[in-house]
């Protein structure tokens, strides 16, 4: 087949074969679709362009939910030396500004400014950013904990004494916030709710934390080893019982501006954090087919105005990712009803969901086809074949979004076309 002469949706289908998937993933290489540019010590900004316009937005800065989701596709398809680097590299953040959850634990300062939390998103070279944001985020943490305990375990990432440390600061950290009741910001960075993507992620972490602590190599070394077992299935058994007393919404509240029935970070839990019976899967994701799935991407939730139509024109470069987690009302009043963006970082998601916890061949390349047709054409600003953050309406027509190409999307779809190759070998 001539790629280059096709539409990427039409290159997989029924018949495909191991050697026709291998196939695709050679031609997007060749691309530089799966281009993963990294800094010396081995994080991955949000998104990167060769002109470097991504520094007006701040997607040049790091952030901890996505650095984890790209480092673990890495691993995942077997290239583990940058996965590796990047988990370490998180580690000695957290290391250097282990008084942010040491403050908190021993009461100097409050949970309730996000500022005075750990922080989420910072410089490459690991300095903490001065900028106002919403660093309430228990997911990010979670997706840390999680993937730190999983590369731990498997002998890939090995822990130091300081490291430990810094993990059981986090255990007692969200101890002291009872993170299963926390209001935070979470996956979408936004006003502050108790929110099961969360608090599931959290659950995710503390669970593969426990794997570790019972049979991972340097377990020996954990201080007071049956205290920190307790506190962390005490922490797992109080997530999970958040977790059915809200699922399958986002959030449960008496307050409007706060109760989501659907969101799309509930996938999340599927795929890649796996959670199991806790999770009501199949309604999850006949939930956001049936209520988020546009004909260009995915839909964070019902009433987004991130990148809403014509949000170009309405918000200025630098307003358009600042943190509205204060006063989201006021980027809300854009928003025209159905017109919110379409993201592309779920359709990968849910094909790898559509196999792994399904076993459903027909959903899986459904969703892969959606997710190739997504890249971009020649004729994008872009060039071809890049991976959005989303599309959105710009005067009557849908087109990405300046943040392309997304390092996460990018990540996503590489993770899919592996999970393809894998069940059809």
């Amino acid at each position: 087949m001539d790629f280059s002469k096709t539409s990427p949706s039409q290159w997989l289908g029924p018949d495909s074969t191991p050697a026709d998937v291998q196939r695709v993933i050679g031609f997007l290489q060749q691309q530089g679709t799966f281009r993963f540019p990294s800094l010396p010590n081995g994080l991955f900004s949000a998104a990167f362009s060769d002109g470097g316009e991504h520094e007006q937005t701040g997607y040049a800065n790091i952030w901890v939910r996505d650095n984890i989701h790209i480092a673990h596709a890495h691993w995942v398809i077997g290239d583990k030396a940058p996965a590796v680097r990047n988990v370490r590299a998180i580690l000695d953040f957290y290391r250097q500004s282990r008084h942010r959850f040491l403050d908190i634990i021993e009461g100097r300062v409050s949970a309730s400014d996000p500022m005075d939390r750990p922080h989420i998103r910072f410089r490459g070279d690991l300095a903490e950013l001065s900028e106002k944001w919403s660093h309430a985020q228990n997911d990010a943490l979670g997706y840390w904990l999680w993937l730190t305990s999983k590369l731990a375990l498997a002998g890939d990432l090995i822990l130091q004494p300081a490291d430990i440390e810094v993990l059981i600061l986090l255990l007692k950290y969200w101890d002291t916030i009872q993170f299963w009741q926390d209001e935070d910001s979470g996956h979408w960075e936004e006003s502050r709710k108790v929110a099961a993507s969360s608090i599931g992620v959290a659950v995710g972490g503390l669970r593969s934390f426990l794997e570790w602590l019972a049979r991972g190599p340097g377990r020996e070394l954990v201080p007071h080893a049956a205290d920190v077992e307790q506190l962390a299935t005490r922490l797992l058994s109080s997530g999970q019982a958040a977790l059915q007393q809200i699922l399958p919404h986002e959030c449960r509240s008496t307050d409007p501006s706060q109760a989501r029935r659907y969101d799309s970070a509930l996938l999340f839990l599927l795929y890649p954090i796996e959670l199991g019976e806790e999770v009501p899967g199949a309604t999850i994701v006949s939930d956001i087919c049936e209520h988020l799935l546009g004909p260009h991407g995915i839909r964070r939730y019902l009433g987004d105005s991130y990148w809403c139509a014509d949000y170009k024109t309405l918000l200025g470069a630098d307003q358009r990712t600042a943190d509205f987690s204060d006063n989201l009302g006021s980027r809300d009043q854009l928003l025209k009803p159905g017109m919110e963006a379409q993201w592309c970082i779920f359709d990968p998601i849910l094909s790898i969901i559509a196999w792994k916890r399904f076993r459903d061949r027909s959903q899986q390349l459904f969703h892969l086809q959606r997710s190739l047709s997504q890249l971009t054409t020649a004729e994008s600003r872009f060039g071809a074949y890049r991976c959005p953050e989303s599309y959105f309406c710009e005067a009557g027509t849908y087109v990405p979004n300046d943040i392309t190409p997304l390092l996460w999307t990018q990540a996503n779809l590489r993770l899919a076309l592996h999970v393809l190759h894998e069940s059809l070998t």
